[in-house]
């Protein structure tokens, strides 16, 4: 078993480029499988879910080739066959085979997803989406299969009950190569869905209005291969934000799009957190005092849910009480006992994260219970004085591409050893 050891304390200062979007290419790569081609993907990041896509992908019969962070992904041999094995249940975003088999095959059957255990999220929305198209679901075993029974999959009129990011791109996904006309109501707007449907659009996929809660997708026949630059993951461009405000120097973050993340930015702003936003890169100056804010998490263009833990350990440094209102996924707070143990004044009340800033934390052994909170404790451990030690890394290096390196490049004492 892996750990990750920081010795705290130490400044970061320097510069540090943002990666493609984990959230980004979890998707686009199962979307190759509709194409007809070969398909590159550039800017992807080196993180542990991309490594599995890619063992699937490889199982299935495709063939991709890995050049730094490029990805040149050949779906030509990839056959209609039952995937309920191990590397699917692991990883969430497995679901998005649903729909590019579907698309491709009429067919999937596919292990039930697995991934961060945020509590309750049910694939209630992609299946509806798929029976209004035609197809029928099953469960056999560990699997879902999902079939059209050898009919053509049909365009259809799709309201989604809620937002959902997976929900759209995956509907998307299927109704690429659809007979006929889809249209998505009230679709998820985040920027990975934009870029999902460029690349759809770049292998001849007719997708319109990706980035506002209307999309229109006219089936194609064929899809063909195409070049891809992947969006810079504002995820993780918000949390070296967040690390830099809290223990940085002058830290320059590079590969940042500021509109994907102009909630965050103004919550930062509020904070009274010291910064300069340029074209493509944000420099966070050495910070003084900040005052405490509430954070309330919404579907974007609001707050990002994936950027309330990444945030927390700043909001520590604070003057004064705040709170943390998460309403898109009820069980993120397994952060907050972890950070207590480091010293921190943060608890759960009434489903709420209630905190009061300006503690002394101290390193300690601490256990990342999914990737945002393991991100956040990595934080906590720069911040804090001593020695930290923090398990169940796997959840981190699943979304942070090179996040030793990264940091190490910023002058911290982290690194990952062997237990």
């Amino acid at each position: 078993m892996q750990k990750i050891i920081i010795n705290g304390g130490k400044s970061l200062k320097g510069e540090v480029a943002v990666s493609g979007a984990k959230n980004s290419v979890v998707a686009l790569i199962p979307a190759i499988i509709l194409a007809d081609g070969i398909v590159t993907l550039d800017g992807v990041p080196a993180i542990s879910d991309v490594d599995a896509l890619i063992e699937i992908i490889e199982i299935m019969g495709g063939s991709v080739k890995r050049h730094q962070d490029s990805l040149e992904i050949d779906p030509r041999g990839v056959k209609d066959m039952p995937m309920p094995f191990g590397k699917i249940n692991s990883l969430r975003a497995s679901y998005y085979f649903y729909g590019s088999l579907l698309g491709r095959y009429g067919q999937a059957t596919v292990g039930l997803p697995g991934g961060c255990d945020l509590g309750p999220r049910p694939i209630d929305l992609h299946l509806k989406a798929f029976e209004a198209m035609g197809a029928n679901v099953s469960y056999e075993a560990e699997a879902m299969r999902i079939a059209t029974n050898g009919k053509p999959l049909h365009g259809a009129h799709i309201y989604m009950d809620t937002v959902s990011v997976g929900a759209t791109i995956n509907t998307m996904i299927a109704a690429a190569k659809a007979q006929g006309r889809t249209v998505i109501e009230n679709a998820a707007r985040e920027p990975e869905i934009i870029d999902v449907a460029t690349l759809l659009n770049n292998m001849g996929a007719h997708i319109r209005g990706a980035g506002t809660d209307v999309i229109t997708i006219e089936g194609v026949e064929h899809l063909h291969g195409t070049r891809h630059q992947v969006i810079p993951d504002r995820i993780e461009a918000g949390t070296y934000i967040a690390m830099a405000a809290a223990i940085g120097q002058g830290v320059k973050i590079t590969n940042v799009l500021y509109e994907h993340l102009e909630a965050f930015i103004s919550k930062l702003e509020e904070m009274g957190v010291r910064m300069t936003v340029n074209e493509d890169s944000i420099y966070v100056e050495e910070q003084g005092p900040l005052e405490a804010v509430t954070i309330k998490t919404a579907p974007y263009p609001g707050f990002a849910t994936d950027l309330q833990q990444p945030i927390t350990p700043l909001l520590l440094k604070s003057k004064g009480r705040g709170k943390i209102i998460d309403t898109i996924y009820e069980k993120r707070v397994n952060h907050v006992p972890e950070m207590a143990r480091m010293g921190a004044d943060i608890q759960v009340l009434g489903g709420q994260i209630i905190y009061e800033g300006g503690k002394q934390l101290t390193g300690a052994p601490v256990k990342a219970s999914d990737l945002r909170a393991g991100a956040a404790l990595v934080t906590m451990g720069l911040m804090a004085e001593g020695r930290t030690e923090i398990t169940n890394i796997e959840f981190i290096l699943r979304g942070y591409s090179d996040i030793i390196e990264k940091l190490t490049a910023l002058g911290a004492d982290i690194k990952i050893v062997e237990d």
